[in-house]
């Protein structure tokens, strides 16, 4: 678990690196443009990355819940669909976030 929360303070630092890295273009070789399309890039992906594991994880549950008690598939249905569109939301917003960085 610690090494879980240490990968996402590097990768959240690296990232942000990136991200924040627009005004270097003094810089020898350095274009502000390309570092923004490597931020977007990894915004979109580390978003996309999330919600696979989290759609994963709650589906993964619904379905062991409903294999344990079959008669409990129309109460689990509706919740599962509501978890799946909140957990989706971070990485529309991970993609809305990467495309205005990038078009700006």
């Amino acid at each position: 678990m610690k090494l879980s929360k240490l990968m996402a303070a590097v990768v959240g630092v690296l990232v942000s690196g990136v991200a924040f890295a627009e005004g270097a273009e003094g810089a020898v070789g350095v274009s502000g443009s390309g570092l923004v399309a490597i931020g977007s890039a990894l915004a979109m992906g580390l978003a996309a990355i999330g919600a696979c594991g989290g759609q994963g994880k709650a589906a993964g549950a619904a379905l062991e819940g409903v294999a344990r008690n079959p008669g409990s598939r129309e109460a689990v249905f509706v919740p599962l669909l509501l978890s799946l569109a909140f957990i989706e939301f971070p990485a529309l917003l991970g993609f809305l976030v990467a495309f205005l960085w990038y078009s700006k």
